[in-house]
Formats: C-alpha cells, sequence, structure tokens
C-alpha cells in the first residue's frame, strides 16, 4: 500500500505522469467540466471532500511552479484565496476573468472535482521541476 498521504489512484497517477508546465485543476463541485481531460470526481456530498483540503493533499505531492485564478475570488470568496495564499506562499498567481479560466480548464491533464460548494474555490496548478 502505498505510504504517502495521497492514496487515490488516478489523482496519483496524473501527478506522476505531469510533466514541467502540465496543469491540474481543482474545482469546487460546479465548475464545468469539458471534454478532453481527464474528470476526476471526488466529490461525495456537499462539502466532502473540501477544496482546501484537496489541495493541501496535492500538493504533498504535486511541485507547483504558478497559479492561476479567477478574479472572481479576490471579491467573492476571500477567505480562499488566503488560505490558497498561505498553503502557497511566493507562488506566482496569474489572474483571469472566471471565463477564461473556464477555457484554460480544457488544456488541463486532468480536472478535479470536489464536493466544495463555496463559490469560486477554483485552482490551476501548474508543474514546476523539483530541482
Amino acid at each position: 500500500m502505498k505510504k504517502n498521504e495521497l492514496l487515490h489512484a488516478d489523482l496519483s497517477t496524473v501527478i506522476a505522469r505531469s510533466g514541467h508546465n502540465d496543469a491540474l485543476v481543482i474545482g469546487d463541485a460546479g465548475l464545468p467540466i469539458p471534454n478532453g481531460p481527464l474528470r476526476i470526481d471526488l466529490a461525495l456530498k456537499r462539502g466532502i471532500p473540501g477544496f482546501i483540503e484537496t489541495l493541501q493533499t496535492v500538493l504533498s505531492e504535486l511541485q507547483v511552479e504558478r497559479i492561476i485564478l479567477a478574479e472572481e475570488t479576490r471579491t467573492t470568496s476571500p477567505h480562499i484565496q488566503e488560505q490558497i495564499n498561505s498553503l502557497l506562499p511566493n507562488t506566482p498567481i496569474e489572474w483571469v476573468s472566471h471565463e477564461e479560466f473556464k477555457h484554460r480548464t480544457a488544456g488541463a491533464r486532468a480536472v478535479v472535482r470536489t464536493g466544495e460548494c463555496t463559490p469560486y474555490a477554483n485552482i490551476i496548478l501548474i508543474a514546476g521541476v523539483a530541482f
């Protein structure tokens, strides 16, 4: 059995196969998922698993170079932005409209759907290198 924190096989595989500049999306329960990226649906019920706990778990294994967030996160869900900032201090953030954010999810390796029901609790993680 895997010893690290992340046990979900599909998510672990996506991270293991990610290269520099590959994108991984973690989204709330309502984020539309386009055809193309692998859909990893973790949503069990409202709030489970949460966005932040899912992000924390992914960050235990994924080297992140930069992130993309919707501008609406700042105004509608600033507590989400604050938590992201605390988990990824000094990580460059690219701010885009929510419409642009949804457009960019099509180029991701995978989109992870959580049970989060907080508006704009979504992030695109851009993989970096660990050396």
